[in-house]
């Protein structure tokens, strides 16, 4: 795919008020990864009220769309200086059709080009790691492999710790002792 001019905030821990860039992107051939300064974001399957995108490395959100004609890309409530490549400015000039660049408003980078091989073998690496679907914890105990008990019983300890509500440390809990009482019973016969 070609690459496209866009605008990118970080939302993880700022709200609308993150750092964000205007500059140029490479995406995947599947297009639902786009790799910019040194990150690569996907696409998340379903975005959330904040983030449209996560960065495969750190799973921090990102909000990631094309330029505005206005030129008001942040968030009405966001507030901070977006940064901008210095090997764009006169093509985001013409999209917004300003014939200057506002320096209260933006501050000129240099963004580096990134080397998407780096991060195609991180995602093939994770890939690997992640051969079980999270939807095996829907499915009922005696459904599954053992392989795939371990995998929902590890799964479902590690909600239990990082859930922040008693309710659904319980809920994680309560699914827990159902699938470790299937595997156990196997055990035994």
């Amino acid at each position: 795919m070609k690459q496209a001019l866009k605008y990118i905030e970080l939302k993880s821990g700022f709200g609308d008020n993150g750092p964000a860039w205007i500059g140029l992107v490479d995406f995947s051939k599947s297009g639902q990864t786009i790799y910019f300064n040194n990150m690569a974001l996907k696409k998340l399957k379903t975005p959330g009220i904040s983030g449209n995108h996560y960065n495969i490395e750190t799973g921090d959100e990102y909000w990631v769309s094309g330029v505005k004609k206005n030129g008001h890309d942040r968030h009405q409530f966001g507030d901070g200086p977006v940064q901008i490549d210095r090997k764009v400015i006169d093509d985001y000039l013409k999209i917004v059709e300003f014939t200057i660049l506002d320096k209260k408003y933006f501050e000129l980078i240099d963004i580096l080009p990134t080397n998407k091989q780096n991060f195609v073998a991180f995602e093939n690496e994770k890939d690997e790691k992640e051969e079980f679907s999270p939807e095996l914890s829907f499915k009922k105990p005696n459904e599954l492999t053992d392989y795939e008990l371990e995998y929902v019983i590890e799964s479902l300890i590690e909600d239990e710790e990082n859930s922040r509500f008693n309710k659904g440390r319980r809920s994680f809990k309560r699914s827990r002792l159902e699938f470790e009482e299937e595997l156990e019973n196997r055990k035994k016969n």
